[in-house]
């Protein structure tokens, strides 16, 4: 009878993946959840990849995203880490500072009352 080992699998969180902070999902989810509340979105997505972290956000279970927050660490000392991009992959706003770059979100918000 012979015994083989298991093959090993790299540790799912190591360090070869990015991931958002449990203070980073405060802030997005609290948009997301304000969104949806104003009915504009509905289903969100998160991916933690090799170079990135993405947030995507759905306004009805389809396949492209509304809008997607990244995280990208390496970008932390030149652009900023944080960006937000639109459907067609524009980016709509990058920093350094979460809670600012998402206040191009919050600008979908604000709607004038007649």
């Amino acid at each position: 009878m012979n015994f083989q080992s298991p093959t090993s699998l790299p540790p799912r969180g190591g360090q070869d993946q990015v991931a958002f902070h449990r203070t980073e999902l405060n802030v997005i989810l609290s948009l997301y959840g304000r969104m949806v509340a104003a009915g504009e979105w509905r289903d969100y997505g998160i991916s933690c990849l090799r170079d990135v972290a993405v947030f995507s956000v759905f306004r009805r279970t389809a396949e492209h995203p509304l809008y997607r927050i990244e995280k990208r660490p390496k970008l932390r000392n030149r652009q900023g880490q944080y960006a937000v991009l639109g459907m067609d992959g524009q980016i709509l706003k990058r920093g350094h500072d979460l809670k600012t770059v998402l206040r191009v979100l919050e600008r979908k918000l604000i709607r004038a009352v007649e």
